[in-house]
């Protein structure tokens, strides 16, 4: 009876009954305070602040071993490959859950449902991960990064729909950087609370191991608590929404179809190889960075988590302001030239210098958020929209495939050579990354594509070409009138014969045709 009446105070007179329940009067809901009212903006902040903390466990979580990494190797009494392994278990389901992340959602469980099932992998995840270093079993931690994983990225598809949803035009740009902004803040805050958390646990219980790391991570789950509590707020509001205003569930509206790579252009082939060989470079040298600071650069346990955490700390501020920027300017393949130098430069300090750190490490995170607001944005240039969700698909699950080869051999280098064979490794994926910049560059001028045009030229053409879809619409539409002046009205024509059949007159033969041929024709439409 309670959502009833909140129905009806929301739709107002006469809108409760039968199919006119759609029809919200024209002033705007009434009857509801600002924060219960869907419409007004109290309550989409609050929706807002859900879909943000939505992905905040998740972030949270998945660099916890790069936060831990001293405590893991010890207490688990594993080398850096097995370590590594632990990012690579989380990429290897998301190598093929890339293609059906979004059609779970879309056609299986839908977004509420599956946000919540999504969550719940996340959580499920970090209790197995966890249980595996309480009962000193290195198998189960690999078994819990696995189902961990197998929510995580499925659960950001999950949040972008909400996103799309919930705001539409200019709002989806600031959505979108709030919500990145909010992931690389949980990274941040794992990077500096996890190491403080388990010197805390270590003191509770009076020594170290593999129970001290549990216990740990178990705390570092209620972050994901937090999120599946997020995702089954989100549920209720959206279909209370739902029912209200009749707001459509929300859909990814990606289309995944395999056959599709046969006709991906070399551009796209390219921005592919830029994407895997540049965060081949970037997250597995976060996942072994604080150790590397404190072996190379002597800086304590605190230090090397505060340093190893500046590429997020610097990523969230940053994303939302080189968003606008490259979408005002344009010119996204000089952008993503501009990042990858950058980077290698960062590699190459490291690797061969003991300037102070700082220096590169911010260098990095500059060129971090700089390449992601300037790389994704373009392959919506090359391909057509009706290959988005395919192309995207791909692009994720390379990269994941990627993350989890590039784990494993970091380790392996790091294991059987030092920090700076890793480092030059490092350095070599970004020159690959480079090459295949300037590729892009040539091929790019070469067809006449457009990634490097400036925003103002895009715009320019992209208004000349909405006029000509305009007039053609019109002159398509002009001529289907014309037609419709010259077509004989059928309903007159045969209710004339009726009448002249029931007094009697014998009706032509071509009238009888005339009438079977329209017939046919009705048919046919």
């Amino acid at each position: 009876m309670a959502e009833e009446e909140e129905e009806r105070a929301l739709l107002g007179p006469g809108g409760g009954g039968g199919g006119s329940g759609c029809g919200s009067p024209p002033g705007g809901p009434r009857g509801l305070s600002a924060a219960c009212d869907p419409r007004r903006l109290p309550h989409r902040l609050l929706v807002l602040a859900l879909m943000c903390f939505l992905g905040f466990g998740s972030y949270f979580c998945y660099d916890n071993p790069a936060a831990l990494q001293t405590q893991v190797q010890a207490d688990m009494k594993v080398n850096t490959a097995r370590f590594m392994a632990l990012y690579a278990w989380y990429s290897w389901p998301n190598v093929v859950l890339c293609f059906f992340g979004g059609f779970l959602i879309d056609r299986v469980f839908g977004i509420r449902l599956g946000t919540i099932i999504f969550s719940i992998f996340v959580c499920v995840g970090q209790v197995i991960f966890a249980l595996g270093a309480l009962f000193n079993a290195f198998w189960l931690m690999e078994a819990g990064r696995f189902v961990f994983g197998i929510g995580g990225e499925s659960l950001a598809v999950a949040q972008n729909t909400y996103a799309v949803s919930w705001f539409k035009g200019k709002e989806l740009n600031l959505v979108f950087g709030l919500q990145l902004s909010m992931a690389r803040i949980g990274s941040t805050v794992n990077m500096n609370v996890m190491g403080w958390i388990y010197s805390r646990v270590q003191d509770l219980l009076g020594h170290t191991g593999h129970s001290t790391l549990g216990l740990t991570l178990l705390i570092g789950g209620i972050t994901c608590l937090l999120s599946l509590a997020c995702a089954l707020i989100l549920a209720y509001l959206d279909k209370r929404a739902e029912k209200l205003l009749c707001k459509e569930q929300g859909k990814t509206g990606e289309v995944i179809k395999l056959t599709d790579v046969k006709d991906f252009s070399l551009s796209l082939w390219l921005i592919f190889v830029i994407c895997v060989c540049y965060y081949a470079a970037v997250f597995p040298f976060i996942g072994l960075g604080k150790v590397f600071f404190i072996e190379k650069f002597k800086f304590s346990s605190q230090e090397a988590s505060a340093i190893n955490s500046i590429v997020y700390i610097i990523s969230a501020p940053m994303s939302p302001v080189f968003g606008l920027l490259v979408d005002k300017v344009g010119k996204n393949i000089i952008w993503v030239l501009c990042a990858v130098v950058t980077t290698l430069a960062s590699h190459v300090m490291l690797a061969f210098t003991f300037w102070n750190p700082w220096v590169a490490m911010c260098l990095l995170g500059v060129a971090y958020s700089l390449l992601a607001c300037a790389l994704w944005p373009m392959v919506a240039f090359v391909v057509p929209e009706h290959q988005l969700g395919t192309a995207y698909g791909f692009m994720q699950s390379i990269q994941n495939l990627g993350l989890a080869v590039i784990a494993i051999a970091a380790g392996m280098i790091l294991d059987t050579r030092g920090y700076l064979f890793l480092e030059v490794f490092f350095s070599a994926c970004v020159c690959l990354s480079l090459i295949a910049v300037v590729m892009l560059y040539f091929v790019n001028h070469l067809t006449g594509g457009d990634l490097n045009w400036s925003a103002k030229k895009r715009e320019k053409l992209q208004k000349v070409a909405a006029t000509e879809a305009e007039e053609q619409e019109r002159l398509r539409r002009q001529n289907e009138d014309d037609l419709a002046k010259l077509r004989p009205k059928a309903d007159d024509f045969s209710f004339r014969n009726r009448y002249l059949s029931k007094l009697g007159a014998q009706l032509p033969d071509n009238y009888s045709s005339y009438l079977s041929t329209m017939a046919h024709r009705s048919m046919l439409k």
